[in-house]
């Protein structure tokens, strides 16, 4: 990869380094911020403030913005309209030609499954109310309402309908009655759903269905929504290799520290309960965890960043299903005190008998004592 940096000329030899290095501080500024959040954040037991409050800000609102990572997520694509029409859109080709490229470039990273769907006869939640606006023309919708916008009860939205977490796009065609609906302070008038999706309204221009040409400025503002759902920094804005490389990086680290964390906890769990069992299984997915967490840290210092994302999902999916084992989280779930509530009523009958027998055995005895004395 070739990183090309214009400078005006200048004699002094300096100035250039002092700027190249600036530039390439700037680039990565980004990613050294998300690492360290995630350090800070994975510290066991500490509340370490951060020298830069604002950095340490910044970046918890990115990690509360962005869906949890997955191999694979499902994109819903809906269109909602209140009234009949439009009731289709060519939204196939649209996305062939807008969004697929896009997510191809995603492919070391995850993978992704889309479907689509139209749903007419579908209003917003009866809680939004816009008002009209004679300055702007429109109808406005406050932005304090729009966490009330989606319909939940109406609206055909299954979270969990693909193989992975689901990211909801939705395009909300406004009535005819209640055109032009705009949202306040809004160039673009869409917004995103943290972890969720994103929405945006489209204000009618016929009763038709929408085109590619209609649909193209949603596709390409649903687009850099997901962007932004899936973290990808946004720092160098003309190279999206350069991001990706460093989204990749940022995964690897999140999931080598969080498969880190399961280790831990479950080997804190095993010191606080010695009589639990360890099946065979778990052994072998604990050592399977250590070893792809090895090869992580390796690759990640060999500069081989998709190798070490590709071992440190393994790793994560190993730690979940050495900490989840049914057979360890049933013991877990049963400590020695209900054991012993369990048992007992059994052994009970069986103690009896052989309580009486022991005493009918000992007052012989104790009577012969007594006698001889």
């Amino acid at each position: 990869m070739v990183l090309g940096i214009g400078h005006p000329a200048s004699s002094n030899p300096s100035v250039l380094a002092n700027f190249i290095a600036g530039r390439l501080q700037s680039m990565f500024e980004e990613e050294r911020n998300s690492i360290r959040q995630l350090l800070l954040s994975s510290s066991s037991g500490t509340t370490t403030k951060s020298t830069n409050q604002v950095i340490s800000t910044t970046e918890a609102k990115r990690s509360t913005r962005t869906a949890k990572y997955a191999p694979t997520y499902h994109l819903t694509f809906s269109l909602f309209t209140p009234g009949a029409f439009p009731s289709a859109w060519d939204i196939e080709s649209t996305l062939e030609h807008t969004l697929k490229p896009l997510l191809a470039s995603f492919s070391s990273i995850s993978n992704f499954t889309i479907d689509t769907q139209v749903q007419p006869y579908a209003t917003f939640s009866p809680s939004v109310r816009p008002a009209y606006s004679d300055v702007q023309n429109a109808w406005i919708i406050p932005r304090e309402e729009l966490g009330g916008f989606i319909n939940a009860a109406e609206w055909p939205l299954n979270p969990g309908i693909g193989a992975g977490p689901t990211l909801n796009f939705v395009l909300y065609v406004a009535a005819p009655d209640q055109s032009p609906l705009r949202i306040e302070d809004s160039t673009t008038n869409s917004w995103i759903i943290p972890q969720w999706g994103g929405v945006m309204i489209m204000n009618p221009t016929s009763d038709k269905s929408l085109s590619e040409t209609d649909l193209q400025p949603a596709v390409e503002m649903f687009a850099s929504q997901l962007l932004s759902l899936l973290g990808l920094p946004t720092e160098p804005a003309i190279s999206l290799p350069l991001r990706l490389s460093t989204l990749t990086r940022v995964r690897a680290a999140n999931l080598l520290l969080s498969a880190s964390s399961t280790l831990g906890s479950l080997a804190r769990l095993v010191a606080a309960l010695p009589s639990i069992s360890v099946p065979d299984s778990v052994a072998a997915a604990v050592s399977s965890t250590m070893s792809h967490l090895d090869a992580t840290c390796a690759n990640l210092h060999d500069g081989q960043f998709t190798q070490a994302l590709q071992n440190a999902k393994t790793a994560e999916q190993q730690a979940q299903k050495a900490f989840f084992e049914r057979s360890m989280v049933g013991q877990v779930y049963f400590p020695d005190e209900h054991k012993v509530a369990v048992y007992l009523p059994l052994l009970g009958p069986m103690a009896v008998p052989l309580v009486m027998s022991a005493l009918k055995e000992i007052k012989p005895i104790l009577r012969s004592r007594m006698r001889s004395h």
